[in-house]
């Protein structure tokens, strides 16, 4: 497999699936030593079953175990470290990964209790956690889905489940895009396998899941970022962290001279598009540098509200994000960073039920 090249698979049937896309791709070829600590890291950025399009169907990463364990690889580690406002165990359990670990003897690992160490990408320093950074080969599995901040949410902004809560925080102080980026110049996948089965196109936390049947691998975390994006019907202009990530080396975003190879082409399923509802939403809120959990609160909030038909009760504008810390603007502040605001709803993140109860309570 080339750097170059992207594999597409279409089905319904996961591990099968994954089986048949890695015979093809035979990615034995690229790890040479047997004894290779291999990573695998999926999305399980909240406790949600895959069903939902928010993590990494469990049969994939099931399929991929199989495959290498069957090729004689046995230092296989899951690690990853959900969004702030969750717990990984909590994900590891629910999600089914846990039931993984004890089936094939592969160990788990919580990122957001791992140790780490402070890295200087280019001018930004990065707090990058020691087990993410010891691996050998990753092995990236994101879900295609889209993000309410970014637009979208492949590999590039997977690896984020690999830096600590505190530097989470730090890179939407930052503003998303540009430590997305550099994090991925710190370290890239090695491996990506996409999990487009049924992504939520919306929200990073699932909830509106499309069915989208399909499995794509490639080793450029750029390329199959900027395929995923024209799948979803952005230029990767549009997606900042993407043009950030290729200006620093870290791939290509070249579409023409890459080869994609669509498996079977013939039961190639339906578009993946979103559906706009988080620019719909977005008039109602000024944000600036908000944590991922909590807008992703608010955003769900406010939808929930415009399916009540209360949304339009909404007159004041509502404030969000880091970058309010201390101030007090004149409207309704969300979350603890705002907690200076006359009208407030306190949490780190809220809840989306407690949003809704206080904005339409308030009004």
């Amino acid at each position: 497999m080339e750097k170059n090249d992207i594999y597409v698979l279409y089905g319904q049937r996961p591990r099968e699936m994954m089986q048949k896309l890695l015979n093809d791709i035979k990615p034995e070829t690229l790890i040479k030593d047997k004894n290779a600590l291999i990573g695998i890291k999926p999305n399980l950025v909240v406790a949600r079953e895959a069903s939902s399009g928010a993590t990494t169907h469990p049969e994939l990463v099931e399929g991929v175990i199989v495959y290498l364990q069957e090729k004689g690889y046995q230092n296989i580690i899951i690690l990853e470290g959900s969004w702030v406002g969750d717990r990984t165990a909590q994900a590891f359990d629910y999600c089914g990964y846990t039931a993984l670990s004890r089936k094939y003897n592969v160990k788990l690992f919580d990122l957001q209790k791992d140790s780490s160490k402070t890295y200087d990408v280019g001018g930004v320093k990065i707090e990058f956690c020691d087990k993410a950074m010891e691996v050998d080969f990753l092995i990236n599995m994101p879900v295609l889905k889209g993000h309410c901040q970014t637009s979208m949410t492949c590999a590039l902004k997977n690896m984020k489940g690999c830096i600590t809560n505190k530097e989470k925080r730090h890179f939407h102080a930052m503003g998303l895009h540009k430590p997305i980026a550099y994090l991925n110049k710190l370290r890239s996948a090695d491996l990506v396998l996409v999990d487009g089965l049924c992504g939520d196109l919306d929200f990073e936390e699932g909830g509106n899941p499309v069915k989208m049947d399909r499995l794509i691998a490639a080793r450029d975390s750029v390329l199959v970022d900027t395929y995923v994006a024209s799948l979803m019907g952005f230029a990767k202009e549009e997606i900042e962290y993407i043009t950030i990530a290729e200006k620093l080396g870290v791939g290509s975003g070249d579409l023409n001279s890459a080869n994609i190879t669509e498996i079977n082409e013939g039961v190639r399923p339906g578009p993946v598009l979103p559906s706009g509802k988080v620019r719909a939403l977005q008039k109602y809120v000024e944000a600036k540098d908000a944590c991922s959990a909590c807008y992703g609160s608010l955003m769900h909030a406010l939808h929930r509200m415009r399916e009540k038909g209360t949304l339009r009760n909404v007159s004041e504008k509502i404030y969000i994000g880091q970058g309010f810390k201390g101030q007090c603007p004149n409207g309704i502040g969300i979350g603890a960073c705002l907690k200076n605001c006359s009208k407030n709803v306190m949490g780190c993140p809220p809840k989306a039920i407690d949003i809704v109860e206080f904005l339409e309570n308030n009004q």
